[in-house]
């Protein structure tokens, strides 16, 4: 019967001015504005000083971080222009200091399903990136456990995507630990991704945002062991003769969850699904960005079966049809469909479909506050719905990978007894 207790509340400042006035956003930012924020974070072993020296000092740390990222220090604005930009008028991130009373990291380690105490281990719960026009644009939660400490961030998702988002949570805990600077310096000037986005005139207000209502899903993490990554790719790879490359372990595993989730709904044949995919576009444009850009670049590629085909054919087919996908959306994202703006409206997400977010190349683990390395990572109810899947790195070196899963609860009762999953499963566990 564990409970979290707020112990302080405070607005975190540049330590110093910085010369940038205003950065301004992208067709792939500006598309994010009706979606949460990114909630993600990361359980630690309990440091040996007080809970209040470590608050202090992460205090500390992120008002440095923040002199890299000066931008995440500022406020969502317009022009008369009708340009979105965000205004670096140093507002403040928001830091919050809370003790969750009686839980341990067992109670969130041995969790079959995701506790949802977690859900109170994130800041602005519930708010959407359009909100960045008044609440900080970066809040974050430090949470004492019993026997450990969970950091946990909100990062408005229309300034930063996945990559960005562990690019600053990772120098944040580079400077923790002690470094006088971090290793990898954000890219922010903007030149060539407008040059290849073009700058975003829109005229927005309230009533083109509808807010995402949460639905009463189960949150499950599945964790695949290197070796059961390697047979589902094996399996997806089999008697495929591709024009381009192989089937990724990527692919193949999130075609296996395309097809027992969709088993497990129990959808008519004649159905259509969808499978959406995130994906990033900084290796996608030409010439290519650094990993070090910051921004929110990303578009989601979709790929639809029939219920019927799906389930008709074996995975190559499914791991075929999404590797065919990013071959093809690759190839012909031109100018044109990157400045086509459409909002993004996660109150229109079909019930038949799975989507499909973050990635286990993110650099989750790399993160050491001083304390030695992360135990899990955990999400906040952030962008939660029916058939929503965020990939993890697995904690265990080498290839392995933990899938996220959101569900409504019989779809997920199904899926945990489904033969083709559990044949995967079985020998990881």
């Amino acid at each position: 019967m564990a409970s979290i207790r707020l112990v302080s509340h405070t607005t975190i400042h540049l330590p110093e001015k910085t010369e940038r006035s205003r950065w301004e956003l992208t067709v792939t930012e500006v598309a994010m504005l009706p979606l949460h924020y990114i909630q993600n974070g990361l359980l630690f072993p309990k440091p040996s000083t007080a809970f209040d020296a470590v608050v202090q000092r992460l205090q500390t740390s992120l008002s440095h971080c923040l002199l890299h990222f000066p931008f995440l220090s500022g406020r969502l604005a317009t022009d008369a222009e009708t340009t979105i930009f965000v205004d670096c008028n140093d507002a403040g991130a928001q830091f919050v200091a809370a003790k969750a009373d009686g839980l341990h990291v067992s109670d969130l380690m041995n969790a079959v399903d995701v506790p949802l105490i977690v859900r109170s281990f994130f800041p602005m719960d519930g708010a959407i990136n359009y909100d960045g026009y008044s609440l900080p644009l970066v809040a974050v939660q430090v949470t004492e456990l019993e026997d450990g400490v969970f950091i946990g961030c909100s990062l408005n998702h229309a300034t930063a995507d996945g990559e960005s988002f562990w690019h600053f949570f990772n120098s944040w805990s580079e400077l923790n630990a002690g470094r006088e600077t971090i290793s990898r310096p954000p890219l922010m000037e903007r030149d060539q991704i407008y040059k290849e986005l073009g700058q975003v005139r829109f005229p927005l207000s309230e009533h083109c945002i509808e807010r995402f209502k949460l639905p009463a899903v189960r949150e499950r993490i599945f964790c695949f062991s290197a070796q059961a990554i390697a047979r589902i790719k094996a399996k997806a790879n089999e008697r495929l003769k591709l024009q381009r490359g192989e089937i990724s372990s990527l692919q193949a595993l999130v075609g296996l969850m395309w097809r027992t989730i969709t088993r497990a709904r129990k959808i008519q044949a004649d159905q259509t699904t969808a499978c959406k995919l995130a994906a990033g576009l900084r290796k996608r444009l030409d010439p290519p960005l650094p990993r070090e850009y910051f921004g929110s670049c990303m578009l989601f590629f979709m790929t639809e079966a029939k219920v019927g085909e799906l389930l008709g054919q074996d995975l190559n087919w499914a791991a075929r049809a999404l590797h065919e996908t990013v071959l093809r959306e690759t190839a012909n994202m031109g100018r044109q469909r990157l400045k086509n703006i459409q909002l993004y409206d996660a109150n229109a997400f079909e019930s038949s479909n799975v989507r499909v977010a973050c990635s286990p190349w993110f650099q989750m683990y790399a993160s050491d506050f001083g304390w030695g390395k992360g135990l899990a990572v955990l999400s906040g109810s952030a962008n939660k719905f029916d058939g929503k899947i965020s990939v993890f790195p697995g904690k265990v070196e080498g290839g392995s990978i933990d899938l996220e899963v959101c569900l409504l609860p019989h779809v997920m009762a199904a899926l945990e007894l489904d033969e083709e999953l559990l044949d995967v499963l079985l020998p990881s566990y």
